[in-house]
């Protein structure tokens, strides 16, 4: 018998928990506690433990709970769900193909709405598909591109909800040679286009070479091979910055350096990534991501603070096997999904909690010192999820498509580790998102419950004034109209250091942080470069720039202000606006 215990839940957590992932009866009731729940998915997640024998199902069971209930890991919001449950499906993210027929597009259009009624998250790349008015043999017309059927898979998207939950979730994908790139990369300029797709156009190294000398490059026509056009790279590479600082989209995907960490390079090229950017996969490969809350390894002693890197580590060799027994029980949407999924056995574990944990260890994340601390998280992260595969590996075998390459272990997993937004079971965990900074002390975060609004402050903060004996009452008033410390008068400047916020980190310092967790991590990292409203085109240029020179796999960007509603608004007295994405996505959070 598992205890049933939980974890200290916040206000906000138990209304989404309410709202989205307790079970109900037939009448709508709530019929299960937080405890059960935590009960009900480790029971299910481990019995993929009775086929490999040793400790057993109810031994992992426990282990499993612990882990949730601590607060110290959880899964993505489909096994939190959907485990134990007549559905059964626990990936957020699925890659599908989109061939040039009709009959392939309309395909991947009905096996989307198959992936998201079940929870997930779907992206395509759409560069097979020819340009608008390209001659269609078949009828004698002409194509009408890959922007027109994005449109129908947007407008599916719009009618389908996830698992009973949530909406859905997008990422489109072009190669910039596509000829109507530029009818892409425009796409979302009006308000409204496109709500339920992120977008990323695939660029390649000669690209950004092409744009840093001011050359011109060929636009390909996919159906013929043949070129068709020539652009300048730097006209439209800043034409790309432009529509990313009015609206947040395209972002860049760096298609050579998700090549170069491919490990399956004999089953295909990678053209596209889950909504979010963070796990780039081949046609038909779902993957099951989960995040360790690292702020729940700070430990205080004695007036000393430190980072239990020990515990970190056997934390995330338990959450391997956890997301690694999920492909186990997992029920797939589709058979393809099943055999290509269970070919590579790919997860991704991550972390949230970051800013929290800089903060109570004394680290201002605009520092040296977050970077180097971020640098050997990630390694520690990568080490210990490596040999947690390797050892599963030498128990239940590596995964199929495995190839011996020189001294490289058989691992089970093709691919360990993914640094995911975590955007509604930071709530749950009681975390700061993922990697991110800060985005403000006081705010109201809307669109996670379908309009309703949550407001939050920094329990951090508060903590930090009673200690120093500050009006806590007083500064907090000030914050939640202001929405940062750094405007607030009378607070001392190393806790204005240390409650640093988003917007007011320099973007260098955001991609730091991000390339010290790139170099470590065998997916991508999904964070946002958060800019104030007063960035300009050419800030977004140079960002796009600097992230491919740091061997980024992909970047994103997103100007405060640039849409009319965002998700988290500066200052919790702020009015409350409809939803739309300020940041880059997560299948937990995505409305449109």
């Amino acid at each position: 018998m598992i205890a049933r215990t939980g974890p200290s839940l916040s206000a906000n957590a138990l209304r989404v928990l309410e709202a989205r992932y307790l079970l109900r009866d037939a009448e709508r009731r709530v019929v299960e506690t937080p405890a059960e729940l935590f009960e009900r998915v480790a029971r299910a997640i481990a019995e993929a433990e009775a086929a490999f024998g040793g400790e057993g199902p109810q031994y992992w069971a426990e282990r499993f709970h612990a882990r949730m209930a601590a607060g110290e890991f959880l899964p993505n919001s489909p096994t939190l769900m959907n485990a134990g449950t007549a559905l059964g499906q626990l990936s957020a993210c699925f890659v599908l193909p989109v061939a040039d027929t009709m009959e392939s597009i309309f395909e991947a259009l009905k096996n989307m709405a198959l992936v998201q009624r079940t929870g997930g998250g779907t992206g395509f790349s759409f560069s097979a598909l020819r340009p608008r008015g390209d001659p269609v043999a078949s009828t004698g017309g002409e194509a009408s591109g890959p922007v027109s059927f994005m449109r129908i898979f947007d407008c599916a998207t719009e009618h389908i909800k996830q698992g009973g939950k949530r909406r859905g979730a997008n990422m489109g994908v072009l190669a910039v040679e596509h000829p109507d790139i530029l009818e892409f990369v425009a796409a979302k300029r009006a308000p409204g286009a496109l709500a339920n797709f992120n977008l990323s156009v695939s660029v390649p190294d000669a690209f950004m070479r092409a744009a840093e000398a001011g050359a011109e490059y060929d636009l390909v026509n996919p159906r013929t091979g043949a070129a068709v056009r020539r652009l300048g790279a730097r006209e439209l590479f800043d034409t790309i910055a432009e529509a990313a600082w009015g609206s947040g989209d395209p972002g860049l995907l760096f298609r050579d350096a998700i090549e170069r960490a491919n490990p399956t390079p004999h089953l295909g090229r990678i053209e596209a990534t889950n909504p979010c950017g963070e796990v780039p996969l081949l046609p038909y490969e779902s993957c099951n991501l989960g995040s360790l809350n690292i702020a729940r390894f700070v430990r205080e002693a004695g007036g000393a603070v430190s980072f239990d890197w020990e515990g970190f580590a056997a934390a995330a060799a338990e959450a391997v096997r956890f997301l690694d027994d999920a492909i186990e029980v997992n029920r797939y949407p589709l058979p393809e999904i099943a055999a290509a999924t269970r070919r590579t056995r790919k997860i991704g574990l991550g972390v949230m909690g970051f800013a929290d944990a800089l903060i109570r260890l004394g680290i201002g994340y605009d520092s040296g010192e977050a970077i180097a601390f971020a640098e050997r998280l990630a390694r520690a992260l990568d080490e210990a999820a490596t040999r947690a595969s390797a050892a599963l590996a030498e128990r239940r075998g590596p995964y199929p498509a495995w190839r011996a390459d020189g001294g490289a272990p058989r691992l089970r997993n093709a691919t360990r580790t993914a640094i995911a937004p975590t955007g509604t079971i930071g709530i749950l965990a009681g975390a700061s998102a993922s990697i991110e900074p800060l985005f403000a002390l006081a705010y109201r975060r809307t669109g996670v419950l379908g309009g309703e609004t949550l407001e939050e402050v920094n329990p951090l903060l508060a903590d930090a004034l009673e200690r120093r004996g500050l009006d806590a009452m007083q500064v907090l008033s000030a914050v939640r109209e202001k929405g940062r410390l750094a405007d607030v008068p009378g607070v001392p400047d190393d806790l204005k250091r240390l409650f640093v916020t988003a917007l007011e980190i320099p973007p260098e310092r955001h991609l730091a942080i991000q390339a010290a967790f790139q170099r470590h991590v065998d997916n991508a990292v999904s964070k946002t470069v958060n800019l104030p409203r007063e960035a300009t085109p050419g800030d977004v240029a140079r960002i796009y720039r600097r992230a491919w020179a740091l061997g980024l796999k992909g970047i994103t960007v997103y100007r405060y202000g640039a849409k009319p509603a965002q998700v988290l608004e500066l200052g919790a007295a702020e009015a409350p606006h409809h939803y739309d994405h300020a940041s880059r996505c997560d299948p937990e959070e995505c409305r449109v």
